[in-house]
């Protein structure tokens, strides 16, 4: 089963949960999170050198609740508190209605509804903290995107071209809500870019042709992809909710306003949903 990605940095010692190791080998460790090969985080913790010795690695599902609750339960077994939440890029399913065990999307499930779940779940940790920071990565969309709430959260029938958006959409009013509910919590959105990782196998065969013609000039490098949400992550001179939408570019921010009745709506769904 596919599963996502997040990151908790807890207090102490400082450590980082994600899809794979980005930049932050110096300060932090990390948690990745894929059933189907586990030893894609070998050489990520590899990468940090000594501090690799403080990572641990957790193989989760993040495409059910059930899986959520696990490794939400398997987090905070191990850590009482932590500094910062940071979802690294999810799946990507162009064309397929791939749905979950709990008949939604996978795309939404993975891509959206595991990061509000796996915040909520995680929110006791991260109150002690004085700087706590939540921080999603998502494909780049137009902040200005509706959400179809006919549709959310079963959107049925599938279109992943016109819906897709919808629901990285979630990730935006989570954030708001966030920030409007936890005084003090820095919450961003940070668009991942097109890096070449291993995400192309999920690719059609024609589209993963094309990318070695293109790749050069389409791709943006792991460092890009990584700055953003690593700056993110240790820097204060940023205001809650944000948006970052050029990979490796700190400097050039948008602020997240929302309707605050669709932020509510998609909230409430949420919570039904889970139950968190």
């Amino acid at each position: 089963m596919p599963s996502a990605s997040a990151s908790c940095k807890p207090s102490t010692p400082n450590f980082w949960l994600g899809y794979k190791a980005v930049a932050t080998r110096k300060e932090n460790s990390e948690i990745g999170s894929d059933h189907r090969r586990k030893q894609w985080y070998r050489p990520a913790l590899s990468s940090f050198g000594t501090a690799a010795e403080r990572a641990t690695f957790l193989a989760v599902d993040l495409s059910t609740h059930t899986g959520v609750r696990d490794a939400a339960k398997r987090v905070l077994d191990e850590h009482d508190h932590f500094d910062a939440i940071l979802h690294s890029a999810g799946v990507y399913t162009p064309g397929k209605d791939l749905r979950t065990a709990d008949g939604l999307s996978l795309y939404f499930a993975v891509n959206y509804l595991s990061r509000y779940h796996l915040t909520q779940l995680l929110l006791p940790g991260l109150r002690p903290a004085q700087d706590r920071r939540v921080i999603m990565m998502t494909a780049k969309i137009d902040l200005a995107t509706t959400v179809d709430l006919d549709l959310f959260p079963r959107f049925e029938p599938f279109n992943f071209r016109r819906q897709s958006d919808q629901m990285v959409m979630g990730n935006f009013h989570y954030a708001a809500h966030l920030t409007r509910t936890q005084p003090g919590l820095r919450t961003a959105v940070v668009n991942a870019g097109a890096a070449k990782t291993d995400i192309l196998r999920h690719m059609p065969s024609y589209m993963r042709a094309v990318s070695v013609v293109i790749g050069p000039l389409f791709f943006n490098s792991i460092e890009q992809s990584a700055h953003n949400p690593v700056q993110a992550s240790i820097r204060d001179d940023w205001p809650a909710a944000t948006y970052w939408e050029k990979p490796g570019d700190f400097e050039h921010r948008t602020p997240i306003i929302l309707d605050e009745s669709v932020t509510r709506r998609i909230v409430h769904v949420s919570r039904e949903l889970t139950g968190a």
